[in-house]
């Protein structure tokens, strides 16, 4: 006899396989795009931003398609932060000889900017969910307010080559897996799970890489 553990994982299962059959073509590109994004920010590659910008224009239109507004709005500004991550990673003062361009080094926030940014998130997580009660019929608004503003302090931090950035992320992921799950999305909750495991190995990445010495290789520009 199957016990209830194992018959909940094997529903969880079936919904996955399920919304993996089911899937469009545009479900399927989301997938693939996001997980290359993110592998090539984990190694900290340029093609990390153009692909992250079609990753997330596709990701829009999904979260457009099935009514969750705020969560399509949100991709235009992450749309507009890898923009200006793309250019703070390869600005002009960073160029070498020979169309090289150093690597922007991986730091850290001090701990007082840690504070703050942990400020700022309580924030603007309180005043979205407010507002989502207030003017939308969202079913969790605190819980979506959270992942949305996790999410924006973590592209800040990731467009500033900041290794907190990957906390943020991880926090954002760990509440978004059971969230899209529950509103039925089992591909965006696969995805979702997927960025979980490589945000985990990109903060680990990183941390080697902020250890590195400073006279490492450059960077070879692709863009």
């Amino acid at each position: 006899m199957e016990t209830g553990g194992g018959g909940a994982m094997s529903a969880v299962a079936h919904a996955i396989w399920d919304g993996l059959a089911g899937a469009s073509l545009l479900d399927r590109a989301n997938l693939a795009l996001g997980i290359a994004g993110v592998v090539l920010m984990v190694r900290r590659s340029l093609w990390a931003f153009p692909v992250g910008l079609v990753a997330v224009t596709v990701q829009g239109v999904l979260f457009f398609g099935a009514k969750f507004y705020a969560d399509a709005a949100l991709q235009i500004f992450f749309f507009g932060a890898l923009g200006w991550g793309w250019w703070n990673w390869t600005r002009a003062h960073d160029r070498g000889d020979g169309g090289r361009v150093k690597e922007l080094p991986v730091t850290r926030l001090a701990w007082s900017g840690r504070v703050w940014v942990g400020i700022l998130v309580v924030m603007a997580t309180v005043i979205w969910a407010l507002a989502a009660r207030r003017w939308t019929d969202a079913v969790m608004p605190w819980r979506d307010a959270f992942i949305a503003m996790a999410q924006v302090a973590g592209q800040v931090l990731q467009a500033r080559k900041q290794i907190e950035n990957w906390a943020f992320f991880t926090a954002a992921n760990v509440v978004a897996i059971p969230a899209y799950f529950s509103a039925e999305l089992a591909f965006t909750a696969l995805l979702f799970g997927v960025y979980l495991v490589l945000g985990l190995l990109g903060w680990r990445a990183w941390w080697l890489a902020e250890k590195r010495p400073a006279d490492a290789p450059a960077l070879e520009e692709r863009t």
